[in-house]
């Protein structure tokens, strides 16, 4: 596994290999990887010749009461774990490399990132589609793969390839959970004994909302009200938003009508937590 720093290296690695008719895969991370992240890599390496991983903290992403400087990193833990899959490419860009002085230019996908996520994390999602958009460039992937349990961040993705007009395929790869339901994710890492065993509530209560729907039901008041209530059960936590919505604009809705997103974000302590399901009447 080659370990690339520089664009200029990343660009004229890419180059080389689409000059020589293969298909490159990328999977774009922020480090700290577990088994969801070793599962897009599984994936990109069954749709393509040569696969990409890019490790990169984004802070432009990050507002300024969040956990940029604590974000877990373990850049020789990831490296071996990528190497082990058979990673042809790390790029692990430096922040100066990607925003260097002076930088001043910015991506918004407009609608589709004040809801959700985007009303709480203002900022957030124009950090992501700058960032994805930049590492576009540079990889110049023939596909890129993003998990589902980012769904708002996967949208935004393919609504940024979509109107720059960019030959990319986006890929959503389905969530993967641990044993007791909890989706993987960086910031388990840091959950208490405690606040983890109470975090089960948000897969447990995304499927109780499926079961009801496969019943029949198809409110949004009753689906929205039988999560928040089996979330509430838990003291530790702290529900900041439950929501049902359309799975392209993201808009509200007040039925399930052919498919919609059941989309929550809870804290238990320092983790802030988003889960989701989609769910088809």
């Amino acid at each position: 596994m080659q370990i690339i720093e520089p664009i200029a290296d990343m660009r004229a690695w890419s180059e080389g290999e689409r000059r020589q008719g293969r298909r490159i895969v990328f999977v774009p991370t922020m480090g700290s990887l577990h088994e969801g992240h070793l599962s897009l890599v599984r994936d990109a390496k069954s749709r393509g010749e040569r696969v990409v991983v890019s490790i990169f903290v984004n802070p432009m992403q990050f507002g300024p009461s969040e956990d940029f400087a604590k974000y877990p990193r373990d850049l020789q833990r990831d490296r071996s774990m990528l190497e082990s899959l058979g990673v042809d490419v790390l790029f692990h860009p430096t922040v100066g490399e990607i925003y260097p002085d002076g930088y001043q230019t910015h991506i918004e996908v407009e609608n589709l990132s004040l809801p959700l996520c985007g009303a709480v994390r203002p900022g957030h999602f124009r950090g992501v589609a700058t960032v994805v958009a930049k590492l576009f460039n540079i990889v110049q992937p023939h596909i890129a793969i993003f998990g589902e349990k980012d769904f708002q961040q996967l949208q935004i993705v393919r609504r940024l390839v979509r109107d720059l007009s960019m030959n990319i395929e986006i890929v959503g790869h389905p969530i993967v959970r641990e044993a007791d339901g909890l989706a993987m994710s960086s910031r388990n890492a840091y959950l208490t004994a405690e606040e983890r065993r109470a975090a089960v509530c948000l897969s447990r209560a995304l499927c109780k909302a499926e079961k009801l729907v496969r019943r029949g039901e198809s409110s949004a008041a009753a689906l929205l009200h039988l999560v928040t209530a089996e979330i509430a059960q838990e003291s530790l936590a702290q529900i900041e938003y439950v929501k049902l919505c359309d799975v392209d604009s993201l808009q509200d809705v007040e039925r399930v009508e052919g498919a919609a997103v059941l989309a929550l974000a809870v804290r238990f302590g320092r983790a802030r937590l988003i889960d989701n399901r989609v769910i088809k009447h």
